[in-house]
């Protein structure tokens, strides 16, 4: 593969990242002021670091997804492991909106669940592929872990709310 294939396809991942990452940025577009007036666990971290935090893990998910279609493009294992990367993504982009937007505490639960195993799945299939891209994934993974534990606990804190 080229160089200028190479490149170009680095920036297409990281703009598939990227346009992810703005789909739920839209649905969480209250964020901000919503999780302020949230009852919080005193383990919650400040609202300004969920955006570092995700332009990271976002920009690792690009490059983790370029690594596999690098190694042997829409084919074999890296065809259903980008194809299993499609799906986190679009559950990713939808718990913004089931949490922040339509303010479903108990579905975005489940979602966030269902999100992690895709996680899950999408660094086994890349394992299979392409190690260091499922090594990549490892802190998405643990962040959500993580954003899932707190996704549980504003929803039972909120129960009025969510």
């Amino acid at each position: 593969m080229s160089l200028a294939k190479q490149v170009g396809g680095l920036f297409g991942w990281l703009a598939l990242s990227y346009l992810v990452a703005f789909v739920g940025g839209i649905g969480s577009a209250n964020a901000p002021v919503f999780y302020r007036e949230l009852m919080l666990p005193d383990w919650a971290p400040a609202a300004w670091l969920f955006g570092p935090v995700w332009t990271a893990l976002y920009t690792l998910m690009g490059i983790a997804a370029w690594l596999i279609w690098r190694e042997y493009g829409f084919t074999g294992d890296a065809k259903r492991a980008l194809q299993i990367n499609f799906i986190q993504l679009a559950l990713n982009a939808l718990w913004s909106w089931l949490f922040f937007a339509w303010y479903l505490g108990a579905i975005s639960y489940i979602e966030i669940i269902i999100l992690w195993g895709a996680i899950l799945i999408t660094i086994a299939a890349y394992w299979r592929v392409n190690r260091a891209a499922a090594i990549l994934l490892i802190p998405y993974l643990m962040w959500v872990t993580f954003a899932a534990a707190l996704n549980y606990s504003i929803w039972q804190l909120n129960p009025g709310v969510l």
